[in-house]
This record gives C-alpha cells, structure tokens and sequence, in this order.
C-alpha cells in the first residue's frame, strides 16, 4: 500500500507545534519558580515554609542563607493582620 506523502507535512507541522508549545510551556513555568521544577502534591506544611520563604525574600521559591532573619520579618506575619474576637 503505497504511503501519502502529502500527509507528511500536516503530521510534521502538527508534531513540531506540540513540541514547540509543551517546550515553552516547560520553560515558561521553570522561569516563574526561578529555575526550579514545578512543585506537586503541595501540603499544608509545604505550604506554611513557602509563605515563610516569600516573606524572608520575597519569591515563594527563594531561599536565604543568612543565618538571621531580617527586623522586618517580625512585623509582616499574617496573623498581624487578622483580628481577635
């Protein structure tokens, strides 16, 4: 049964475009957590550290190697922010 060449060029195109979009999909989500994989299956305490950590240095994903936090940790906690009743 002989081969359709014509149909080559859609599947190559098709083919190349799914690469090209799932390629900057991959790159666009790595850029955003600062080089980093994606994280899954993120829990309560996974949760809690990267609030912690946005609060230290302002990215949900960056980390500090001051053995010290900085004075204005202390003051911008969300439990601060919330009232007492």
């Amino acid at each position: 049964m002989p081969v359709p060449w014509e149909a080559l060029i859609p599947f190559a195109l098709l083919t190349t475009m799914f690469g090209a979009a799932g390629t900057l999909l991959n790159t666009s989500k790595r850029l955003q957590n600062q080089g980093k994989p994606v994280r899954y299956n993120v829990d309560a305490w996974d949760e809690m550290m990267m609030d912690r950590d946005r609060r230290l240095t302002g990215h949900k994903r960056g980390q500090s190697t001051e053995p010290y936090a900085p004075e204005e940790f202390e003051t911008n906690s969300a439990w601060y922010t919330e009232r007492a009743s």
